[in-house]
């Protein structure tokens, strides 16, 4: 996707060291070079200016060590920061300028460091600005002015994600269930999705499907080589076939629309499958649960293609009943190894119940499953009442967020009419206080 030279992103505090130096081109300000010397930050608090640099350094780390490349930056990326200012409310968090001048590319950050600081959010624009870097490398002389190509989103997440030592679980989990219903998007669909239109559902959703595109992308022959190329390359890539761009890059997708469709599923079936030994959320194993005791038969008479569990004196005289239910059984035994042990207590008994069904045993059956779907409510009112005190406890008393509800924060912020600014000379005087005590 094409876009102007001047993008905007977030700022991250974190915590790192860097060496001191003295004033370069900004003589009024003190600068910290960070230890490839590639990040040079600008800015009064060293604290923060060695933050911005070792967020710099760990974030370039990421993308190498998945590449498998050395570091061999050629420009450097120049941050300024600077907390809020009360007279420059409206001005963005943080603005990356990319261009040509008379001495070749120029990256430039400028950073406001404030109190809702996104660590996660600045780590993806960080790197935004690393892989800027290599597609233009072997490309100093542009002409000025020239419209510079932005990295695509997905490639983004998809980096952060394949993180070696980040939690990827969620997102295995998103896939996973993405595959036991079939609801996995098309491959070119979402190539094309904008994820800065995005719900926050939609928007973690886009995550997973990045994790897993690049995951198919690094996975394949030579695909760490290839992948290092698609990204030399990207300055040249067709704006609206990225597809067939991807299939010239990586021959993992095949020649075709329906390889690389083909190749999509299986990967996306592949990760979810590789978190198969882990528990499942208390809401996944109820929509799986639910699913599992939804049973079908193959040679019905009464008019009916399913049955639920609790019907079993409708379909107990079917010829097929004792092969369905020995097949539930076995379902709920695998199940239970995935189960959130919550629930494990009561996949035991269902297993139980359809055991005894397909010997044709139905000694207070009816019994037993009131007492189960009971528990199932009691369950599931339980956890809900915990999530709910979480989310009142993080609220209110908490000194930490979690950042789960930052996306609902900013919609809402965004949706609500901001009262105009005073301008007057003691509404600047406390604004500037506020700032300060923050």
């Amino acid at each position: 996707m094409r876009t102007p030279v001047t993008l905007c992103i977030f700022a991250f505090v974190g915590l790192g060291l860097c060496s001191e130096a003295k004033a370069g081109p900004l003589p009024s300000l003190p600068r910290s070079v960070s230890p490839s010397r590639q990040f040079i930050v600008y800015g009064t608090d060293a604290p923060v200016r060695g933050a911005v640099c070792d967020a710099g350094e760990r974030t370039k780390a990421t993308l190498l060590a998945l590449l498998q490349q050395p570091d061999q930056w050629k420009t450097p990326i120049v941050v300024n920061t600077q907390y809020p200012q009360a007279n420059l409310p409206d001005a963005p968090r943080v603005a990356l300028y990319f261009n040509q001048t008379g001495f070749g590319l120029k990256i430039q950050l400028d950073l406001i460091i404030g109190s809702d600081v996104s660590g996660p959010a600045v780590e993806r624009e960080l790197l935004r600005a690393v892989v800027l870097e290599l597609m233009y490398r072997a490309r100093p002389n542009l002409v000025p002015g020239t419209t510079y190509v932005q990295p695509p989103d997905w490639l983004l997440d998809g980096v952060l994600a394949c993180t070696a030592g980040r939690d990827s679980s969620a997102l295995v989990e998103i896939l996973y269930g993405l595959a036991t219903t079939k609801k996995v998007a098309p491959f070119e669909q979402f190539l094309f999705q904008r994820p800065d239109l995005l719900d926050s559902p939609s928007r973690e959703l886009f995550r997973a499907y990045s994790f897993a595109l690049v995951s198919l992308l690094t996975d394949g022959p030579q695909g760490r080589p290839r992948f290092a190329r698609y990204i030399a390359d990207l300055p040249d890539s067709p704006n609206n076939d990225v597809a067939s761009d991807l299939r010239a890059h990586f021959p993992v997708l095949g020649e075709s629309q329906e390889m690389a469709e083909k190749a999509w599923n299986s990967t996306i079936a592949r990760i979810s499958m590789s978190n198969r030994y882990q528990s499942l959320s208390i809401a996944e194993t109820e929509r799986q649960l639910d699913e599992l005791l939804h049973l079908r038969f193959p040679d019905l008479s009464l008019g009916s293609e399913s049955f639920r569990l609790k019907d079993y004196r409708r379909f107990l005289r079917l010829p097929s009943r004792a092969q369905v239910l020995n097949q539930l059984s076995a379902d709920l035994m695998l199940f239970g190894t995935r189960a959130n042990p919550i629930y494990r207590p009561i996949v035991l008994g269902y297993r139980e119940i359809a055991s005894a069904l397909a010997r044709k045993k139905t000694r207070r059956i009816t019994r037993r499953l009131d007492q189960l779907a009971s528990a199932r409510k009691e369950t599931g009112a339980v956890m809900e009442k915990i999530d709910d005190y979480l989310n009142w406890f993080e609220a209110t008393q908490s000194q930490t967020r979690s950042g789960n509800f930052a996306e609902y924060l900013k919609a809402a912020g965004k949706s609500a009419d901001p009262e105009p600014r005073r301008r007057d000379p003691i509404s600047v005087y406390l604004d500037v206080l506020e700032a300060q005590f923050q």
